[in-house]
């Protein structure tokens, strides 16, 4: 967007246009790799090989968080791959979405199931639950008194480098907490 043009107003909910706040801002979705060739390998070899999640903040909520540990626009290393840490309070779920990009679900703590296409599959601590691209999907926290954490990896950078941009949001996440939960906060330690 040019520096002198004003940002459009919020579109109204229901339209496929952006409206998280995460969704309005700019990002970097693919950082241009620049120089001769052995100035771009010293300064990736240059880069630190840890990302300390409790150094990385959590943004959304109240009932589901979401941090990015992992992406060209928060570490320079990493072209085609996206990690993040989602969080959900007891009873809660994310949105209900569809992208071209696959991901895969490593089920940190808790209990939980997806919704993939109209099919429900149930999943806890331990497993892996694989999105294939362009599955419509939802994520649910099917305890009512433990939260759930998830690490989320995916090639989101290079399907985008592809072009292949199509992503839409069907239903919102939940915004309201079980009662005895409403101080709910993701974990402080990840």
């Amino acid at each position: 967007m040019p520096e002198d043009a004003k940002p459009q107003d919020a579109p109204e909910a229901g339209s496929n246009q952006p409206v998280w706040e995460r969704w309005q801002k700019k990002r970097t979705f693919v950082r241009a790799l620049e120089g001769t060739y052995g100035e771009v390998y010293k300064t990736l070899y240059a880069q630190p090989r840890i990302v300390h999640g409790p150094e990385t903040g959590w943004k959304g909520g109240p009932a589901y968080f979401h941090k990015i540990t992992v992406s060209p626009q928060n570490v320079s290393i990493a072209q085609s791959i996206e990690c993040h840490v989602d969080a959900f309070a007891p009873g809660a779920y994310g949105q209900k979405h569809g992208h071209m990009n696959s991901a895969v679900f490593f089920i940190l703590s808790g209990q939980g199931y997806d919704i993939h296409d109209g099919v429900k599959l149930e999943y806890e601590a331990g497993d892996a639950s694989v999105v294939e691209c362009g599955c419509v999907h939802q994520h649910f926290n099917r305890s009512q008194t433990e939260q759930m954490v998830c690490l989320v990896m995916k090639a989101k950078p290079l399907f985008l480098f592809m072009h292949m941009l199509f992503q839409k949001t069907v239903d919102y996440p939940s915004d309201t907490l079980l009662k005895g939960f409403e101080d709910y906060s993701p974990p402080s330690n990840l």
